[in-house]
């Protein structure tokens, strides 16, 4: 009979048996006695199944996850690379938004607040008495023997400065100022209709709105009350006393500019007209009955960034010296020329020169006398004290 442990078919030929064979079945069941599980112990064992990557163990590939912050290595999650997609993300957007920051502040620079309203004009005009007879003659021949003889013609002689940023104003700014200043000057001192009294709107576009009711007023009545003198704002003669002879003025003189405030940029310019003018009424004049007649024009302009962007200005004061005229004539309406032949009349308290560089000398009085230099063939005299 065969034992546990036995082959199927019992002992194989030429091996040994008997009780031999029993005594070593019955060692190895007690050697394996200790391992065998009842059936309380399999009943109350708790199964778990590993997932593939723990049943991998040390195989799994050696990949870890970057720290988005530290720039080092991090161990796997149960759920890889979803924290470092959210940080990437937020550095993204935060990067993203510092540079459209960037661009904006590059676009659109902080620009400070625009000033206040524009401040009224103020203007003296002093009307220059001659000391001689006018001379008269052709108008060529009457700029060849004076001061103005190497003046340039026109808005030629209106030449713009050497140009620099200032530490508020690009030079762009500084520049687009300058050339305001200059077709202020041109429009109000060169332009045809203006001179002749009939038309003032060349000069009104430039102005800043805050301004236009005073310069209306001045248009329609003027008055020297140094507020609303027409000839403040611009230069036109009186149509019933002087035409234009010449069209072609002479012109000489400086711009110059500076930062007067963090908003504000202004413009000074100081320059002097030489008209040919001829008799108003009555039958054309002969052709040497031309004579001549000065102003000189010194303007304090003020810019603002709007006046810039908008191509105009602020037209802050105005001292003008014309001549000859006679003294007792009010020039806030428009310049009354003595004309050729016309002789001494009353003088002022003080001679000034509207051919002299530098600064003009402020007349405390109403009226100044013409210096000789203003006349051909004059010598050039100084303001006196």
């Amino acid at each position: 009979m065969a034992v546990p442990g036995d082959p199927p078919s019992g002992t194989p030929d030429g091996t040994g048996g008997g009780d031999d064979e029993f005594r070593s079945d019955e060692f190895r069941s007690d050697e394996y006695r200790s391992v065998v599980f009842d059936e309380d112990f399999v009943r109350a064992a708790r199964l778990q199944e590993y997932s593939a990557q723990e049943r991998m163990g040390e195989h799994a590939r050696a990949v870890r996850s970057r720290s988005i912050w530290s720039g080092g290595t991090a161990p796997r999650t149960s759920t890889p690379g979803r924290g470092a997609r959210q940080g990437m993300l937020l550095v993204l957007l935060i990067a993203t938004a510092f540079a459209v920051a960037v661009y904006m502040g590059l676009r659109n620079p902080y620009v400070p607040p625009p000033g206040g309203p524009a401040q009224a004009l103020t203007s003296t005009v002093v009307p220059l008495a001659p000391t001689t007879a006018v001379p008269g003659g052709l108008p060529p021949e009457l700029f060849a023997g004076s001061p103005a003889a190497d003046y340039r013609v026109g808005a030629a002689g209106i030449t713009l400065p050497a140009v620099r940023r200032t530490h508020h104003f690009t030079d762009v700014q500084v520049v687009t100022a300058l050339s305001i200043a200059k077709d202020y000057l041109v429009q109000s001192s060169l332009d045809p209709d203006v001179l002749a009294g009939s038309a003032t709107r060349p000069v009104r576009v430039l102005l800043d709105p805050d301004q236009l009711a005073q310069f209306d007023r001045s248009m329609t009545s003027p008055s020297g009350d140094g507020r609303h003198a027409a000839t403040g704002w611009l230069v036109r003669f009186d149509p019933a006393t002087a035409v234009m002879a010449d069209s072609r003025v002479r012109v000489s003189g400086t711009l110059a500019f500076e930062e007067v405030a963090q908003d504000v940029l202004e413009v000074t310019t100081d320059h002097t007209f030489v008209y040919a003018v001829r008799p108003a009424t009555g039958a054309p004049a002969a052709a040497d009955g031309a004579s001549l007649f000065t102003v000189r024009r010194e303007l304090r302009l003020r810019f603002d960034r709007d006046d810039l962007s908008a191509r105009r200005l602020e037209l802050a004061s105005a001292y003008v010296m014309a001549g000859p005229q006679d003294c007792s004539a009010d020039p806030a309406g428009g310049f009354r020329p003595l004309l050729a032949g016309a002789g001494p009349t009353t003088v002022g308290p003080a001679a000034s020169d509207p051919y002299a560089s530098g600064h003009p000398r402020r007349s405390a009085g109403l009226c100044g006398v013409l210096a000789p230099s203003a006349t051909p063939g004059g010598a050039p005299v100084s303001p006196a004290p």
